[in-house]
C-alpha cells in the first residue's frame, strides 16, 4: 500500500489523557477481570495464570461517527492483524473488518458490539468496538462487564458531546479505566485543547496530554511524544517517520 494511503493511520494517534485518579481499578492494580476463566480448578494452573496475565480485554467507545471503528481499522493494520484498510460505509467496496452487518457497512455506523484481537510485543488484545448510537447503549453496557479499560474516541471538533458523557459514566459505573483519544485533528475546527478542557469540566477527567500535535487542520504534520520527547511527521515508507 502506499505512504499516503498510510498516513491516516498515524494520524489518529495524538493526545491521550488520563481518566482516573484512582489506584483501585482492574488495570491500574494488575488484578485483570477474568469473567471467562472457568471453572476455579483451571484458575488456579499455572498455565492459565500465565495465559491470563498476558491477555487484555480493551473497549472502544464514543458518540456517534467520532472514528471508533476507522481506529480500531488502523490499530488492526498496524499491530499486522489485517494487511488491507478499508473504509466504514463501504466507501472502498469492501467496509471495515468490524462492520460485518450491511446495514452497517450502508449506514457508517456500529449497531453491535463486535470483537476481534491484534498482538503486541508478548500480549494478546482483545478489541471490542461499541455502538455510539444512543439507540444501542445497551451493547456498550454489555461489553464493560468483561473489560479490563477502555478508550474514551473524542472528535477533536465535536469535543464532549452527549453520548460521550453516557459512555464515561457507564465506564465509571463498572470502574473501567480509560484513556481518552482526540481524533480528526487534520478536520477544519478542530481544537484539541478545547476538548482537553471539556474533558475536565463536563467528564470530571483528570487529564493530561501526553502527544501534542505539530499544526492543526490543513496544517496538521505530524505529534510529539511527551513521553518519548520524541516527534513523528507524517510522511515515510510506513505513514510516518520520527
Amino acid at each position: 500500500m502506499a505512504p499516503s494511503a498510510r498516513s491516516p493511520a498515524i494520524r489518529l494517534l495524538y493526545t491521550l489523557s488520563s481518566a482516573l485518579k484512582t489506584t483501585s481499578s482492574p488495570l491500574l492494580t494488575g488484578h485483570r477481570r477474568t469473567f471467562s476463566a472457568g471453572n476455579p480448578a483451571r484458575v488456579e494452573a499455572t498455565w492459565w495464570k500465565e495465559s491470563m496475565e498476558r491477555l487484555r480485554n480493551i473497549g472502544i467507545s464514543a458518540h456517534i461517527d467520532s472514528g471508533k471503528t476507522t481506529l480500531t481499522e488502523r490499530i488492526l493494520y498496524y499491530t499486522g492483524r489485517i494487511h488491507e484498510i478499508h473504509e466504514v460505509r463501504g466507501r472502498d467496496g469492501v467496509g471495515a473488518k468490524m462492520d460485518s452487518m450491511d446495514l452497517e457497512r450502508e449506514k457508517g455506523i456500529t449497531i453491535q458490539s463486535a470483537a476481534t484481537y491484534c498482538t503486541w510485543k508478548d500480549y494478546q488484545v482483545n478489541i471490542i468496538d461499541t455502538p455510539g448510537h444512543v439507540d444501542f447503549t445497551i451493547e456498550v453496557e454489555r461489553a464493560l462487564r468483561v473489560l479490563d479499560g477502555a478508550i474514551l474516541v473524542l472528535c477533536s471538533v465535536g469535543g464532549v458531546q452527549s453520548q460521550s458523557i453516557t459512555v464515561d459514566r457507564q465506564m465509571r459505573r463498572y470502574d473501567v479505566p480509560r484513556v481518552a483519544f482526540i481524533n480528526k485533528l487534520d478536520r477544519m475546527g478542530a481544537d484539541p485543547w478545547k476538548v482537553l478542557s471539556q474533558a475536565r469540566s463536563k467528564l470530571r477527567h483528570h487529564s493530561a496530554a501526553v502527544q501534542v500535535p505539530i499544526g492543526l487542520e490543513d496544517d496538521f504534520q505530524g505529534l510529539v511524544d511527551l513521553v518519548q520527547l520524541k516527534a513523528y511527521y507524517f510522511h515515510g515508507s510506513n505513514g510516518y517517520a520520527p
